[in-house]
């Protein structure tokens, strides 16, 4: 719900007021789903994986003009219905890059896999240049004037960025809504939301309005929204994605930026091109994710995932997403994957307190925003109350708080000993009207919190652990549900190695938005 600029670029603020590339493309390409559902038109540049249009461009099978060309097109015929894209740059400027780096791929000045691609940046990161709103009154309009560290990794890469995604006023909640920008659309039914906080980055890749998209998570931002849309997102293990810059570079350790893709290997592309230690962020972690190519999909036979599903009747979860899971991981026991049920040792209601007792005291440096009425009276209610559940928090609350969460990873590790991967839904509910600002109930029983229906995702944040959603199927009314698929620390490979197994015995991936035009 919140995203990782959600806790990182927002927490700041509260507090204060070319040897891939050689790699990558010699690599032989993975066969996609993305690429298996190239549609009735295989020139629609749009249609492409990540991975295979940066083929077609490095390739020089298509210029890098052709594919803005496209992208622009497309986005001006949907984004005013889905609302995905924000602070949109001169389409002319955006054409002239392409050139330019057309010119220099006939010269063989190739900057990296994305180049000459087009890329929208979150609207919580920095992008020199470009405007930083938050998504908030407070600062519509902002131009960044240097790029956050995983951004400049992205645009060295040679990504064109055409503008931003769009995202909650901070960050906070997952429904993808502001007053600067208004509602983003989900891409299977636009009446419906999109998730969030990466809600732009979701619906403009299920569109194909985007090849591909980074995105933030702090209480499920990167895996809420993907499983809403229907495509890939993954939560890294904590330090796998630097986050520099970040005032607190010691004790802000719940919130993370990572990738998002139509199919697995782009999410695993965007992954490597973000990854990697960096100084200065101490906790960023040392080892080296492997190229793409060396990433090869898990052999399933004898795979053990324990199923959590509801911890055991205590999450409310609208009828039918515990059973279109469930349906999923039984489809992976027909090739030879051994699922079982499975308890955390663990009082649920003690991690959901340790929950609230870090978010709140993720906004305890923001007295002088509520302190200022006129300032106050900007800013969403939920972010409102955010803070002042941060009033008298004590440092003994803190101690026990982060005591719980040692316990919590403790709990999962033994867990962790007996099975290869932890599975839970996505989310608690179906995609649900877009108007509406977040779920009042679940089942009948009451949500007492503006994210209480999404206490699902937060096992993962708590633990610091990887976390890959991946589409589990659609209920009779089309919506989409995902999964998450929990690993040990610091296995990201493995789980993204089990994600590729997986998608290639499910079919999810291949169903597109219904008629996805404006």
């Amino acid at each position: 719900m919140s995203s990782d600029r959600d806790g990182i670029g927002r927490r700041d603020f509260l507090r204060g007021a070319s040897g891939l590339y050689a790699a990558l493309a010699a690599a032989p390409m993975m066969a996609t789903a993305s690429d298996r559902d190239v549609v009735a038109d295989e020139s629609d540049l749009t249609a492409l994986s990540a991975g295979s249009l940066s083929q077609a461009i490095q390739n020089q099978k298509a210029s890098s003009r052709e594919v803005m060309e496209a992208y622009l097109a497309r986005i001006q015929r949907l984004n005013p219905t889905y609302n995905a894209l924000v602070s949109l740059r001169d389409p002319d400027e955006l054409l002239a890059e392409a050139d330019q780096a057309d010119r220099e791929m006939a010269a063989g000045q190739i900057r990296g896999w994305m180049h000459g691609m087009p890329h929208a940046i979150k609207d919580l990161a920095n992008a020199k240049g470009l405007p930083t709103s938050l998504g908030s009154p407070l600062f519509a309009g902002q131009i960044a004037k240097q790029d956050d560290l995983f951004v400049s990794r992205i645009r060295d890469a040679g990504a064109i960025f055409i503008g931003k995604t769009n995202t909650p006023e901070f960050g906070y909640g997952s429904q993808t809504y502001n007053t600067v920008f208004g509602t983003t659309r989900n891409a299977y039914d636009p009446n419906l939301c999109a998730g969030g906080s990466s809600g732009g980055a979701a619906a403009g890749l299920a569109t194909h309005m985007l090849p591909v998209a980074d995105g933030s998570d702090m209480m499920g931002s990167l895996r809420n929204p993907a499983g809403f849309n229907n495509v890939i997102g993954f939560r890294p293990t904590q330090g796998r994605v630097p986050e520099v810059p970040r005032g607190d570079v010691f004790l802000e350790q719940l919130a993370v930026s990572g990738p998002m893709g139509r199919n697995v290997e782009d999410t695993i592309r965007l992954l490597t091109t973000l990854s990697g230690s960096d100084p200065r962020d101490p906790l960023s972690l040392r080892d080296t994710l492997p190229p793409v190519e060396q990433f090869k999909p898990a052999s399933l036979q004898g795979f053990r995932i324990g199923w959590m599903g509801d911890f055991d009747g205590y999450l409310a979860t609208e009828p039918g997403v515990l059973e279109i899971c469930q349906q999923s991981l039984e489809s992976l026991e027909t090739h030879g994957v051994i699922v079982e049920e499975c308890q955390p040792d663990y009082d649920m209601s003690r991690l959901w307190q340790t929950w609230l007792t870090f978010r709140h005291w993720g906004t305890s440096g923001a007295a002088d925003l509520y302190a200022n009425e006129e300032l106050r009276a900007l800013v969403k209610p939920e972010v409102i109350w955010e803070i002042e559940g941060s009033f008298g928090l004590t440092a003994a609350q803190i101690s026990q708080a982060a005591a719980a969460r040692s316990d919590w990873y403790r709990a999962l590790l033994t867990l962790f000993g007996q099975y290869d991967l932890l599975a839970l839904p996505t989310a608690q509910v179906f995609p649900f009207n877009a108007e509406v600002h977040w779920p009042p109930a679940i089942n009948g029983k009451e949500m007492d919190t503006y994210h209480r229906w999404m206490e699902v995702v937060i096992g993962g944040t708590l633990a610091g652990v990887p976390v890959v959603n991946l589409p589990a199927g659609f209920n009779p009314g089309g919506q989409p549900m995902g999964l998450q698929f929990l690993g040990p620390f610091g296995a990201d490979q493995s789980v993204l190695e089990f994600a590729l197994g997986y998608e290639q015995v499910t079919d999810h991936l291949n169903r597109r938005p219904p008629n996805p035009t404006a």
